[in-house]
């Protein structure tokens, strides 16, 4: 096996064994190595103390340093090889991590040494070790094989792992999105009968693994493994719920299995780079995950044996809301994703009717700067089996999205404001600031959206037109 892709880390091991200290590779960046897969951040473990091997970080990393984790025992450092790559390395003392049984947080502990760190960590492909410098690999639980194998186990029993940090419970179904990895049966039976212990955790933490998991390469078997061991009726409830509800297409056997497929074919519309959407998209697979979960409190038996689902796209939007807000997503987040699902259904009527123009720039300005996104979803979420039916909403979209660009072409979609500004509009009308202004520059903007520019004098006699009947309403 050729170590010498890290010579940072062997400079590193010998600045270390220079002053008596052991340093050693630990975790993903081993594992990355047995998997062929590239990585530049790279973490230590060492039988120094902070304050014993600060000196040392600080002078090998010559383009950064930082000590957010020095509570946890760990520090951090930085350096740019010639061709601009950066390398971040994190040492962290020996030690392992607790929970009491009424703390969302971890109490550290120091350890004395290598194989004893290993032990206390999370699976076996993660407590593989390389001494540095001399490059000798410690495999003490035989995580190597593991990784062989594709399989997560603990290096000790289950529960007393997943008891000593109930977030392992999710990082074990993020390795299965990420890694395409299956976990050991008793791994999975310890996950299920403990899922409770998961609340103790922050939900920060479960945010993170949550947010690792969707922006893996396989997010629809990690969340399968999250409804399968039960964790998800504690960290994400409304998702198991769905495999209770019927489709109304009656094209799947559930839900949950129609937005699995939403989930992947949305994946599958994200863009390069240069695109619109850029794989990893975090919100549209958020919105793809939470579209239809409005659809268990709005079903309704119909005559005929027909199920309906009337409005889950604006009770989806609430309950997303109210979970990504628990969930401690950022607010930008919840706002857009939240907006996806409500307007997730949006799209639908222009295929019964094509649009006029206006229709299409409401469509345009009231999903802003997630029109590309929610393109995507709605496009994700006709899964219809039906060639003939896929075939015309397809067209419906494409169409749409043309004359999207042809408007643009003529007018810019992002600056449209009514074509009097509320300086105007009050001088206009002889009034004070206060809600008439308010309400009358929203009919001012609707105009606009539904007429496109028009002449001054013919915006002003529209203004007119509006106030006059207000007034003669007693409004």
């Amino acid at each position: 096996m050729d170590f010498e892709v890290w010579p940072e880390a062997i400079e590193l091991g010998r600045l270390f064994a220079q002053q008596g200290y052991e340093l050693a590779l630990v975790g993903g960046p081993v594992r990355d190595l047995l998997l062929h897969r590239p990585s530049h951040d790279l973490d230590f473990c060492s039988s120094a103390r902070p304050e014993q091997f600060e000196p040392i970080l600080r002078r090998w990393g010559r383009d950064g340093f930082w000590d957010m984790g020095r509570k946890f025992g760990t520090l951090g450092a930085m350096r740019r090889r010639a061709d601009g790559t950066e390398v971040k390395v994190e040492v962290t003392t020996y030690r392992s991590d607790t929970y009491d049984p009424d703390s969302r947080k971890p109490e550290v502990n120091y350890g004395d040494t290598l194989e004893g760190d290993l032990s206390r960590r999370d699976f076996t492909v993660n407590a593989m070790a390389l001494r540095v410098p001399d490059l000798e690999f410690v495999d003490p639980f035989g995580g190597a094989n593991d990784l062989a194998k594709g399989v997560l186990r603990t290096p000790v029993d289950p529960r007393q792992s997943f008891d000593d940090d109930p977030l392992r419970m999710m990082r074990a179904v993020r390795f299965v999105a990420q890694l395409g990895f299956s976990i050991a049966p008793d791994a999975a039976e310890a996950i299920t009968s403990m899922r409770d212990r998961i609340e103790i955790v922050s939900a920060e933490r479960v945010r993170d693994e949550l947010t690792k998991l969707l922006l893996s390469d396989r997010p629809r078997a990690g969340l399968e493994a999250l409804v399968e061991s039960g964790l998800a009726d504690i960290v994400f409830p409304e998702i198991p719920a769905l495999q209770l509800q019927i489709d109304e297409h009656h094209r799947h056997k559930d839900v949950f299995e129609h937005t699995m497929m939403v989930l992947e074919r949305a994946i599958a519309l994200e863009t390069g780079p240069d695109g619109p959407v850029p794989a990893p998209d975090l919100t549209l697979r958020l919105a793809a995950v939470m579209h239809d979960i409005g659809k268990p409190k709005t079903r309704r038996f119909e005559p005929g044996g027909k199920v309906s689902f009337h409005h889950h796209d604006a009770v989806g939007a609430k309950m997303t809301r109210k979970r990504l807000k628990a969930l401690r997503f950022d607010h930008h987040v919840v706002d857009d994703v939240s907006e996806l699902v409500n307007m997730h259904l949006r799209f639908h009527g222009y295929v019964d009717e094509p649009w006029t123009d206006s229709a299409v720039r409401r469509y345009v300005k009231d999903s802003g700067h997630l029109y590309e996104r929610l393109n995507r979803l709605t496009r994700a979420d006709a899964t219809t089996q039906n060639k003939r039916k896929a075939a015309i909403f397809a067209h419906a979209m494409d169409e749409m999205e043309e004359r999207v660009r042809e408007l643009k072409r003529k007018e810019d979609f992002d600056a449209i404001r009514p074509d009097l500004d509320g300086n105007e509009i009050m001088a206009l009308l002889g009034l004070e600031p206060g809600p008439m202004i308010g309400r009358a520059y929203k009919h001012m903007l609707d105009y606009r959206l539904d007429n496109g520019p028009v002449e001054h004098d013919v915006a002003v006699a529209e203004l007119k037109r509006w106030y006059a009947e207000e007034v003669a309403e007693g409004v």
